[in-house]
């Protein structure tokens, strides 16, 4: 066993939760060793072309992992591993939300825009698709230009934003991958919505924290009566300036929204859990073309985190 790569424990914990054929051509290749390639990648960036021998035909550990990223697999196996601490009260749910700049490589731009609806393959007669036609899957959402494969512009360069609540023991519980120019404030409800914890037993699963604290970025009405709709006790320090235009409006201002300093002191757990993500090379550089590659990768940076801690 290399470093970095499964133990057996741990393998044991996904290995009931994998596919178990790809419905095309057989079976699969054997999961483990592809998982440890694509583990392998994700820790030390390294270009899929250079993958040791060990890890088997590194089209095929791309491929598996570019096809889970699509199909939302990584993201189901997180959501297991995350069940399976909230059965055993592992998940402390007083949530922060922040998000990270990450500088995408020159390699990441370029991605072909796919054309819109299904591709077809046609007969050798060519025309309009006939019997012979096979249709092909469409792509993730994403595509048509920078922005909708997560990229924007800076003075740096291509850069791109990770948006992520992290529960209290500095662990990822739901990612969003934007443009790096994107507000924070505008992906507090994607951000939330994406926390879904299933139960082990019967039951829906869990979606809403216990507490959220989050910088001086979401102080702002929008997000404050969404917190509020939702019932989500929040800590978020007010702005200076919004403190002033509150003083000079005098009683029409309203009262201060509450802030507890000794929750907010606890905030430093996002950025552990920032820190931690960020220790995979493939995730602190961006090298994916595709906005929901780089998704999955992100998420199996946090698959790691949520199985080693």
């Amino acid at each position: 066993m290399g470093r970095g790569d499964l133990t057996d424990a741990e393998w044991e914990r996904l290995r009931p939760f994998l596919p178990v054929s790809n419905r095309r051509c057989g079976r699969w290749r054997d999961h483990r060793q592809v998982i440890d390639g694509i583990l392998h990648r994700v820790r030390t960036g390294v270009q899929w072309r250079d993958l040791p021998e060990r890890f088997g035909p590194w089209k095929t550990v791309y491929e598996r992992h570019r096809l889970w990223s699509a199909d939302g697999t990584w993201e189901r196996l997180l959501r297991q591993v995350q069940a399976e601490a909230d059965a055993a009260g592992g998940i402390d749910w007083d949530v922060s939300v922040d998000s990270t700049i990450v500088r995408a490589h020159q390699h990441a731009a370029g991605a072909h825009r796919p054309a819109p609806g299904p591709r077809f393959k046609r007969g050798r007669g060519g025309g309009t698709p006939g019997r012979d036609a096979v249709a092909e899957p469409g792509f993730p959402p994403g595509g048509g230009g920078l922005g909708g494969e997560g990229l924007g512009r800076s003075r740096g360069g291509f850069t791109t934003k990770i948006h992520l609540s992290a529960d209290g023991r500095c662990r990822p519980l739901s990612l969003v991958v934007t443009p790096g120019q994107r507000a924070d404030c505008t992906q507090l409800g994607p951000v939330l919505e994406r926390i879904r914890v299933p139960r082990t037993g019967s039951g829906r699963p869990r979606t809403r924290p216990d507490s959220l604290a989050a910088d001086k970025a979401y102080s702002n009405g929008p997000c404050r009566r969404y917190l509020r709709q939702r019932g989500i006790r929040h800590t978020i320090p007010e702005k200076s300036d919004s403190r002033a235009a509150r003083l000079r409006k005098g009683s029409r201002g309203g009262r201060p929204p509450g802030f507890d300093e000794e929750r907010y002191r606890k905030r430093n757990t996002i950025e552990r859990a920032i820190n931690r993500l960020k220790q995979h090379r493939a995730v602190a550089t961006r090298y994916d073309k595709r906005g929901y590659i780089y998704l999955g990768t992100a998420t199996v940076a946090a698959l790691t985190v949520w199985l080693r801690t």
